[in-house]
């Protein structure tokens, strides 16, 4: 059946419909508030959509990763404008947040127990990923096999900012790269950044490793605005309190502003 006016079908039995193919269903059912708050539906919603959000994250990292290693690189870099793109939203998420005020997430805090954010195994593996590496941090995971078996097997293989530095050396670029457990966090390195500065002096010879610089360097902007975003409503809401999840809330969100994804790609802009 249609609507006559505009020719939309308006009978979806026996096929498939908006709502079907979206599960709409599973989607609008997973929100549970465990208070009567006012303001715990935003918080959980908040969290939710940034986890939708984080999945793609990691599918195009992970699809990027692949392309720079078989040499598709324009692919890569449309998979990386993504990525930067996902974190813009996420940013934007924060100023929907912090609309809510001190008193009105006290109403519900206890209803949270021990979790937190700091929990999320996405946001963990985009970190892995990237190329911040502590396996420490997998032990939140460890009551979730199939989890942190995930995330195991991402520290041990090359991450997306390993994957660059590999390609640099293909291209005749000596980055003075040993080899290494992929599992140990690398050290910043002069060679790495003598390797890039190479680059950005002539882009029109290296324009692919170039663009593919930028487009890290972009990837990394919206995750470090992401991160001060999420330190400024933490403190807007809660103060200097503990997080839930029995971190140092602010105070250790602040330490993780001076973690760099990709290092020799902001040194290379005092060297050159």
């Amino acid at each position: 059946m249609t609507d006559p006016a505009h020719g939309a079908r308006t009978d979806f039995s026996g096929t498939m419909s908006y709502g079907d193919y979206l599960r709409l269903d599973a989607i609008l059912d997973a929100q549970a508030p465990l208070s009567a708050a006012h303001d715990e539906l935003l918080f959980i919603v908040q969290h939710q959509t940034s986890e939708l959000w984080m999945k793609l994250a990691i599918a195009e990292i992970r699809a990027a990763m692949a392309a720079i290693r078989e040499g598709r690189l324009p692919v890569a870099f449309k998979m990386l404008t993504r990525v930067a793109r996902i974190f813009e939203q996420l940013n934007s998420a924060w100023d929907v947040l912090r609309t809510m005020t001190p008193s009105e997430y006290t109403e519900f805090r206890d209803s949270l127990g021990a979790s937190s954010g700091f929990q999320s195994f996405q946001y963990r593996a985009i970190e892995f990923l990237a190329g911040n590496r502590n396996a420490a941090m997998v032990k939140p995971h460890a009551h979730r096999q199939e989890t942190a078996a995930m995330l195991e097997a991402i520290l041990d293989a090359p991450s997306l900012y390993d994957e660059a530095l590999m390609l640099l050396a293909r291209s005749g670029i000596a980055t003075g790269e040993p080899q290494r457990d992929w599992r140990e966090p690398r050290a910043a390195s002069e060679a790495v950044v003598a390797a890039w500065a190479t680059v950005y002096r002539a882009p029109e010879t290296y324009w692919q490793l170039y663009e593919l610089a930028e487009k890290l360097v972009d990837f990394e902007d919206y995750f470090r605005r992401w991160r001060f975003n999420h330190v400024t409503t933490v403190e807007r809401i809660i103060g200097f309190k503990r997080g839930t999840g029995g971190t140092a809330g602010v105070s250790y969100l602040r330490k993780m502003l001076d973690v760099e994804l990709f290092p020799e790609l902001w040194r290379v802009r005092t060297a050159l």
